[in-house]
């Protein structure tokens, strides 16, 4: 993670290098991909438009807002509440964490899915090369446990329990963004959505002890990394210091719960965005909707009929970041928004 953000020696072609060596051939995660995927939920934290961070339909869907049918500017393609969506979706409370305990084997596809494509990916080839080695090291691996009774079980038992535990990485990274504001489009408009608040209401903290950090690695100082992306880690929790009285200063919510407390957040959010898609009806268009979806969209018509070319609106214009104060926290967030 810091390697990918440049953060550790800050010499982008060393960096790169020790990129290739514990992410691709260590990890197996492509470098290339994370990047690409990682720097766009950065800058556009929560965008459902733009943020791939918080686009997993059909298995999860972090708001209501998602219902219906948006553009993916980053996977460039429509992204549809089907009949699939609207069911797993239904579930996602438990759905969640079996699935974060097979996340993994998704970023290893995710990262061999970019680099098979045509798509540009500096030092593609070695990329290649380093992600290959990663297969080789593993299988080998895997293939020279000694085995009982059980015979190749036990090697596949093996293989799962320790992706199950690197799921815990995967919550904790869900954990900062899943139940913060979301928007439509992109911030930056204005005060109310400048690049501080607008962290500040799309990323929470955990709360925790500073002997735990290492069970954290600075993932639970998410405020002060995504203000300050090259930060090192063990200056993290004395950003948070300074962060926190600025926050108090100016009358900034700044959210950082305990992490049973987040946890159960989570769920609760998950599940309240669940029992909402089992109400969803199936509109004209072949996909289902959403009394807020077919709101919004009656609202892009108006705007349509009455102001702006139709070329300048957002695919799926959403509600301005005013309306989207009304759901809730962002009221405390941003204080003074109308």
């Amino acid at each position: 993670h810091d390697i990918g953000h440049n953060g550790v020696t800050h010499v982008w072609k060393t960096d790169n290098t020790i990129g290739l060596l514990v992410g691709n051939f260590l990890t197996g995660i492509g470098m290339g991909w994370w990047k690409r995927s990682h720097n766009v939920h950065h800058v556009v934290c929560n965008s459902i438009e733009h943020d791939p961070d918080i686009q997993h339909m059909p298995i999860f869907a972090v708001t209501p807002e998602i219902f219906g049918r948006f553009f993916s500017t980053y996977h460039q393609r429509w992204i549809e509440t089907d009949a699939a969506a609207r069911f797993l979706v239904s579930y996602q409370h438990w759905l969640f964490y079996p699935i974060m305990a097979f996340a993994r084997f998704n970023l290893y596809a995710q990262a061999w899915l970019l680099l098979l494509s045509d798509e540009y990916v500096h030092n593609k080839k070695w990329e290649m090369a380093a992600s290959t080695g990663f297969v080789v090291w593993l299988s080998a691996l895997v293939a020279y446990i000694p085995v009982g009774s059980w015979g190749n079980w036990e090697r596949l038992l093996y293989l799962v329990v320790s992706h199950n535990v690197a799921g815990l990485l995967h919550v904790q990274i869900c954990l900062s963004h899943f139940t913060m504001e979301t928007y439509h489009g992109v911030p930056y408009k204005g005060e109310e959505d400048e690049w501080f608040r607008m962290q500040l209401a799309t990323t929470m903290n955990i709360d925790c002890p500073a002997w735990l950090d290492w069970f954290h690695i600075g993932l639970q100082f998410q405020i002060e990394h995504h203000l300050w992306p090259r930060l090192p880690r063990h200056n993290l929790r004395y950003a948070s210091k300074l962060v926190q009285e600025f926050c108090k200063e100016h009358g900034v919510r700044y959210y950082m719960p305990k992490w049973v407390d987040a946890q159960v957040e989570l769920v609760a959010h998950m599940k309240e965005t669940a029992i909402k898609a089992r109400d969803l009806k199936k509109g004209d268009a072949g996909f289902y909707e959403s009394p807020i979806w077919e709101g919004l969209n009656a609202q892009a018509e108006v705007t349509t009929a009455s102001s702006a070319p139709a070329r300048h609106l957002p695919i799926n214009r959403g509600p301005s970041r005013g309306e989207v104060a009304a759901k809730g926290r962002v009221q405390e967030a941003w204080p003074g928004a109308p």
